[in-house]
This record gives structure tokens, sequence and C-alpha cells, in this order.
């Protein structure tokens, strides 16, 4: 994946921060970019103040804390909880780090492995390590589970902010900061896609075993009333082949026998793995994506690399953990006066990368235009 200019700031704040100061010229060769490039990053943090410039060089300020240092050396130390280090949230992990290490903080990390048992016991271990504040992604599979799994949350003696999860409305964590995705509105934007492409309502195809299959079920159901569509059948369950290739199996021939019905011309399916599996399931059933199926996927981990490059929904994931540690630090470092500032839900937007899977590239070179549709 193409690095952005934020991932390749931290990257050159990280460096400055390590070395004290250095020669603008010579960020080009540290960094891998071109000269241009790099001058013109060492100027956008200088603007910003996070870095001093003089004589061809750049400095790490004194005002930020001590130079000389690895990344994340500094003060204060972050803990992160997390259900798991790769797949999802590998990235969100990444952002985390990186904006921990660009304001001079530690970040500590524990993997749950979706036990949600044993969340509260991780999180003692990060404030036993030296945590002064949490980034809380809980090991909620099950729709029960924000209720079961919330009180321990919010009675942590720090501040918190959760990441990628929200709690029950009205619940104890609703007072807690937040950064997720806006997962309404990536289920939006695909099924928009579609429908413009010429199709009629998309099937979903999704799991119920996590916070982020649940949310695009329910995403889905608002996408279908904001504009104006009607479903044609109901939501199907996806499951990983390996762990229930029945269930599976099910589903791929359900929607097989819509598309062959001529009810269903589209998809969208959480998740990408899932996703990778089910087209080839298809064709060996005689249904082929895009020719007789479009299908979008959700998460966009690795549906690029699929055989027929897989249209996808893609999370703002390493923009979540940048955000989320970013909103620790600054509650942590607040002067007094600011400690009672309102708390926040930030809500961060996901993008649709367009690729074969949905027929796009061939809706345009026939010339069709898109089909009208109501506006969201």
């Amino acid at each position: 994946m193409r690095e952005g200019a934020a991932e390749r700031h931290d990257r050159l704040l990280n460096l400055v921060r390590e070395r004290g100061t250095v020669r603008v010229a010579d960020l080009a060769t540290h960094l891998g970019v071109s000269p241009v490039t790099a001058r013109r990053d060492a100027e956008a943090l200088a603007a910003r103040g996070l870095l001093d410039r003089a004589h061809g060089s750049v400095s790490w300020p004194e005002r930020r804390g001590p130079a000389g240092t690895a990344p994340g050396g500094g003060s204060p130390v972050i803990g992160m909880l997390a259900p798991a280090a790769g797949y999802y949230f590998q990235d969100i992990i990444r952002g985390a780090h990186e904006a921990a290490a660009r304001l001079g903080a530690r970040l500590i990390l524990r993997v749950s492995d979706y036990r949600p048992e044993d969340d509260a016991s991780h999180a003692a271990g990060l404030l036993a390590a030296g945590a002064q504040g949490l980034l809380v992604a809980p090991s909620w599979t099950g729709p029960e589970h924000p209720a079961r799994y919330a009180e321990w949350i919010a009675r942590l003696p720090v501040d918190t902010v959760l990441v990628e999860r929200t709690g029950e409305p009205g619940g104890p964590l609703d007072g807690l900061d937040r950064v997720s995705s806006d997962h309404a509105h990536g289920v939006l934007i695909a099924v928009r896609h579609l429908v413009r492409l010429g199709h009629g309502t998309p099937v979903l195809v999704a799991r119920s075993d996590s916070p982020t299959g649940q949310a695009v079920r329910s995403g889905y159901a608002q996408a279908l009333d904001a504009l104006g569509l009607g479903a044609v059948a109901p939501v199907l369950d996806s499951t990983p082949a390996v762990r229930d290739p029945g269930r599976f199996e099910e589903a791929a021939l359900t929607l097989h026998r819509l598309v062959r019905e001529g009810r269903a011309t589209a998809a969208l399916m959480h998740n990408d793995e899932d996703a990778t599996r089910m087209v080839r399931r298809l064709a060996e059933l005689g249904c082929h994506v895009p020719g007789d199926l479009a299908l979008v996927t959700y998460d966009d981990e690795v549906a690029a690399l699929a055989d027929t490059p897989l249209t996808a929904v893609a999370p703002p994931k390493r923009a979540v953990g940048r955000s989320a540690a970013e909103l620790l630090i600054e509650r942590l470092t607040a002067d007094e006066d600011e400690r009672d500032a309102p708390r926040r839900h930030l809500e961060l937007l996901p993008a649709l990368r367009v690729r074969q899977s949905c027929g796009a590239a061939a809706a345009a070179r026939a010339g069709r235009a898109p089909a009208p549709v109501h506006p969201a």
C-alpha cells in the first residue's frame, strides 16, 4: 500500500528525534523519497512548529522533550489493548505507535486474542507496566458483549479512549472518548456505487461474530432506507470456510441461486478473506465475478491480492489508531484548566477503492452512464 504524507511525516519526525539534527539534503536518502519531497515535508513540519529549521538542517525542538532517544522513548506512557495484532488491527496499532512516537510518548501493547473475559486482566497488566492512559479495543465478538463487558472499562482509573468500538447507547461507556470508523457510511458508499453502475439492491453477505460485521449489517439497513431501496433477500451469514464449511457452502449456494434466478446482480460481502473464497466457490458453480455478479468487499486487507482484484470499502484503520493516540496524549498532557474539556466521539469515514470485481471498468469501456439514484 502506498505510504501517505502523514506516515512519511511520522518517519521524518522519528528520524530527527533520534538524531537530534539532520541535514535537509540527507533526508531524502534516509526516507527513500525525492529531494523535493523531503524538502517540502521538512518545511511543512517546521511551519507547524514540530521541527526547527536553520542553516539547511532540521532539529528536534527542545520544547518537545529530549532528542537522541528512540521513537517512543519519551513520556507519557500509554497502553494499548487490542484483540489481535494482525489483519484489521495491524494498521490501527501501527498508526497509534507512529503518533505516540511523533508526540514523544511510549506505547506498550497487549493482545487479548479475542478473549473478552481476559480483557480486564490485560488492562491491569498495562497499568502495572506504567501506562498512564489506555487505548482500549475490547475483544467483543457477540452482540451481547458491549453490555456484558462494559463495567470494567468504565471503572478504569486512567484516561481511556475506546478504539474502533462503541458501547451501548446510554450505557456506562458513552462518557468515554472514542475513535472509530463510520461503517454505516462505508456501507452506504458501496451500495450507492453498485446502484449507480446499474444494479438493483445488492445482497449483503456478512459475518455476525465481530463488531465490524454487526456494524456492516446495521449500516446496510440504513443504506437501503437512505437510497429508497428494498432488500432482495435476508442478509446471508458469512463464515470462514475452514471454521464452518457447511454454513459457508449454504451461503454460496444461496447466493448462486439468487443470481441464477435473476434476483441479484450485485453483492456486498464482509470480509475480504471470506469474499476471496466465495468468488472461487461461485466460479466452481458457474457464476463468475464480475461477469455474472458484481462484488464489493468490506475491510480492504487482502482484497487487491485476489485473482480478480476486489473492489473494497477501506476503513481508515491507520488514521483511527493515530487519532486515538493523539486524543489520549492530548488528555494526558493537558493543562489543569483543560482537564475538563468535553469528551469526543470521533468517526472517520471509510473510502471506496474501485477495482475489477464490481465491473466498473467494463461499464466505463462500454460507455454506460451511471444509473440515477436517490440522494443519500
